[in-house]
């Protein structure tokens, strides 16, 4: 199939229908409705707007949330908008889930819907923000604006481009494009087939404004200046990793398209045989660190893990342990997290030569002798070599293992993951790791294939 063919089969998947619109603005309707009675009940001069790509019809068929801002005067105390918000939320959803971005929101489900209700302040412009959410409704007043009907079919297929090979979402878990993201590069390329073509030349370090106004400079692998608030790049969620995945994505569609880069195919694990025979012809190994998964919301979680992750790597890599990579994967059905560390199958030396300061800088070289002379660790006297002092001594850990057991617990893991190591945690050999509930994780890890090959 030739690349309009593969758009118009993607969107006959994607685009909701005439009779689930229909739906949808019912339930809209209603739940406004309720909101407004809620907020007259508690006379709050509060008015009601929902945003979002519900607002915009830019969502996707099965990708739906709808999301209602309340918009508070701005002589409103944080907390009591907070306050009104829970409330209010708490009486129209069923399952909630509190949530936090500077204020505290509400998700949950109305009938089969999935909505959040969140508070923020009334401004005109965005320079009168209190919170980075008070934005929010400006940007779908930008996106209603300035994006033509004609595109928003353009944008369904960005988003499902995205969804496809694992960069759709802004949240921590995911660290790719935000939908307000897709909606305005849709607004600067005109369809996603010029973007894709122009995303096939992009450099770590790409910037794009939508006005003359000077915008400060971002550290980021793409900065995207927002048209609502020229302060702020709506790029600053994307990871590197995610960056690179998505130009090498866009140069190989253009190379080869095909439906997979929106609908990939589903994994077939291989079996642990196979597993342990791919494993074996890389000739390292891979130690396990297993703990119990924290409470916590994915907002939070990830960001912990991939902390820790960078600790535990950091330091093995400080008592001279060899770190090829290190990744994670997390088991819900069993509520488990394993951190996998691949590294060099070796016992370390038993002795270590640890370098001093050069024998002309007289008072730090007494301080070094001093030092390691009374040090129960050495294997002989501080000796001078080629003008500089240097001290043989005895290795703490010459054994990965060993060395994961006794240091774990003590290293900076995040807030919640740090109290659940501190109690339990497991380390394990590499036959430990060889399980059924790890076939998924290792088959994505080993084979090399990116989601559209597979």
């Amino acid at each position: 199939m030739n690349e309009k063919e593969i758009e118009k089969q993607i969107l006959d998947q994607i685009t909701p229908s005439s009779e689930y619109r229909k739906k949808l603005k019912t339930v809209i309707q209603e739940i406004k409705e309720k909101l407004k009675q809620e907020i007259t009940e508690r006379d709050l001069p509060v008015s009601i707007e929902l945003v979002g790509s519900t607002a915009k019809d830019t969502y996707l068929k099965d990708n739906l949330d709808i999301d209602f801002f309340l918009l508070f005067p701005t002589k409103f105390q944080k907390e009591d908008i907070a306050k009104n918000a829970l409330s209010i939320g708490k009486k129209l959803l069923k399952d909630t889930e509190e949530s936090y971005a500077e204020h505290p929101y509400l998700r949950g489900y109305y009938k089969d819907y999935y909505v959040e209700i969140v508070p923020c302040y009334k401004i005109e412009k965005a320079s009168q923000k209190i919170s980075a959410v008070d934005r929010t409704p400006l940007h779908t007043k930008y996106v209603k604006e300035n994006l033509p009907a004609s595109q928003k079919q353009e944008v369904l297929l960005f988003k499902q481009f995205l969804r496809g090979i694992g960069c759709y979402g802004a949240e921590a878990e995911i660290e790719g494009f935000s939908g307000y993201l897709c909606e305005i590069l849709i607004i600067k390329y005109g369809s996603l087939k010029k973007l894709i073509e122009n995303a096939n030349n992009w450099k770590t370090g790409e910037k794009f404004v939508f006005s003359k106004v000077k915008s400060p400079s971002f550290d980021t692998p793409l900065t995207v200046i927002d048209p609502v608030d020229t302060n702020r790049n709506v790029a600053s969620a994307l990871s590197k990793e995610k960056f690179d995945l998505f130009v090498r994505a866009c140069r190989e569609y253009l190379k080869k398209p095909s439906v997979t880069f929106f609908f990939p195919n589903k994994i077939k694990p291989w079996s642990l045989e196979e597993i342990k025979k791919e494993i074996q012809t890389q000739k390292c190994l891979y130690i396990g660190i297993k703990f119990d998964k924290p409470d916590i919301i994915t907002e939070n979680l990830y960001p912990q893990i991939r902390k820790a992750s960078r600790s535990i790597r950091d330091t093995c890599e400080r008592y001279d342990f060899k770190i090829y990579d290190i990744t994670f994967h997390i088991d819900d059905k069993e509520s488990i997290i394993y951190i996998i560390v691949k590294t060099k199958d070796e016992t370390l030396s038993k002795t270590l030569k640890h370098m001093g300061p050069p024998t002309k800088l007289e008072k730090n070289a007494d301080e070094f002798v001093k030092k390691w002379n009374s040090d129960s660790r050495v294997i002989s006297t501080p000796y001078e070599k080629n003008g500089r002092l240097y001290v043989e001594i005895k290795r703490e850990y010459l054994d990965i293992n060993h060395f994961l057991k006794d240091k774990i617990k003590n290293l900076s893991t995040g807030k919640h993951i740090d109290k659940i190591v501190k109690k339990r945690y497991s380390i394990l050999e590499m036959k430990e790791l060889f399980k059924d509930n790890l076939r998924e994780f290792w088959t994505e890890y080993l084979d090399g294939k990116m989601s559209w090959e597979r």
